[in-house]
């Protein structure tokens, strides 16, 4: 007698395949029967179930229903994958065109900004204590609050340690303005439209002092914050770019009137979101309108010191190197705390062109 061994081809669109394969007898000789079990399958490309059933010395041709199945199920997996090139192809190229949406209108949101801060440079101090004081309303531990536009409210805008911020949202709500006239993906979030204008108002400082350091040849200071300056350190800023606004004003008493704040009680504020004195000592700028009257006050302090003068001899330096590239680590951490990214935030459908009424 012999046993059937059942061939399920995936190349075949039906079970009609069924290759007999003569299997000796065990009781004759066990070695050949273990070579005929072990022997490699002949067909390339083949997916083969087998089974083997055998009572006393007679084998019934035969297979179950479950090894069928498998079959199947094997067939139809791999027939997926093969088909699904095209599906990954679409994917990406739909990726790439949102990326390059995202990319243009962050652009234009750029070179709105840049002219909005450069007409008003007095409002820089604002611009950066205003971003700050919208991340600060984070709660680590209910994870609520954080860079969500809150600070727009009149009710939480109009709080002690906002004092003198107005005139930097009314420059921001004019911005707004202009950007949500040409974007295509809808309004800008003021979350958004909040931590842009900071990182503005970073690299408008970046380069006042590289044209200082050029004895104010205001060309002389562009080609060297190009050659040495930290543009190429802020692609993970510019990624986290699709935050949600908040409905309604972050509880009060989060965050501190730097102004009047205790250096503890500084300390203690950026420990409860989760950093320390070195980001505090690179945040200076950001506590107050006269940073060298904050930094006077940080130095004071054994932690916080060191990292104070470390960043102040840096500043003094072509490059500003460790300042600059610390300054944009910590504000780009600090800028998406407690936001879900929606990487396809102001992203359009694209208009399809139909070839059949071009005219040639």
């Amino acid at each position: 007698m012999e046993a059937v061994r059942v061939s399920f081809l995936s190349t075949t669109p039906s079970l009609v395949s069924l290759a007999p394969v003569p299997v000796p007898d065990p009781s004759l000789n066990p070695i050949s029967t273990s070579i005929a079990a072990n022997r490699p399958l002949s067909r390339a490309g083949a997916i083969r179930c087998s089974k083997a059933q055998s009572v006393g010395v007679s084998f019934e041709p035969g297979f179950h229903r479950r090894d069928v199945l498998k079959c199947i199920g094997a067939t139809v997996g791999l027939e997926l994958l093969a088909s699904s090139g095209s599906w990954v192809e679409m994917a990406s190229a739909a990726d790439l065109i949102q990326r390059r949406q995202r990319s243009e209108f962050l652009s234009s949101i750029k070179d709105t900004l840049y002219g909005a801060i450069k007409g008003n440079p007095e409002l820089v101090p604002s611009m950066l204590t205003l971003a700050l004081n919208d991340i600060m309303t984070y709660d680590k531990a209910t994870k609520s609050g954080g860079p969500n536009g809150s600070i727009r409210f009149s009710s939480e805008l109009s709080r002690p340690e906002n004092k003198g911020l107005s005139a930097a949202v009314s420059l921001l709500d004019e911005a707004k303005k202009e950007i949500d006239s040409y974007s295509k993906g809808g309004p800008i979030s003021y979350s958004d439209l909040i931590q842009c204008a900071a990182q503005s108002a970073v690299k408008s400082t970046f380069l006042a002092a590289a044209i200082r350091k050029c004895g104010g040849n205001e060309e002389k200071g562009r080609t060297l914050y190009g050659a040495y300056g930290s543009n190429g350190q802020w692609g993970l800023f510019d990624r986290q770019f699709g935050r949600s606004d908040a409905e309604e004003p972050d509880p009060e008493g989060r965050v501190p009137f730097w102004e009047k704040a205790s250096l503890q009680e500084m300390k203690d504020k950026f420990k409860a979101v989760g950093f320390g004195p070195r980001q505090l000592a690179v945040m200076s700028a950001f506590l107050g309108p006269d940073q060298n009257a904050t930094e006077a006050l940080l130095v004071t302090d054994p932690d916080v010191s060191p990292w104070v003068q470390k960043y102040q001899r840096s500043r003094e330096t072509v490059s500003q190197t460790d300042y600059e590239v610390d300054l944009i680590t910590t504000l780009t951490k600090l800028s998406c705390l407690g936001q879900q990214i929606n990487y396809e935030a102001y992203t359009y459908p694209v208009k399809r062109i139909e070839l059949n009424k071009l005219k040639l």
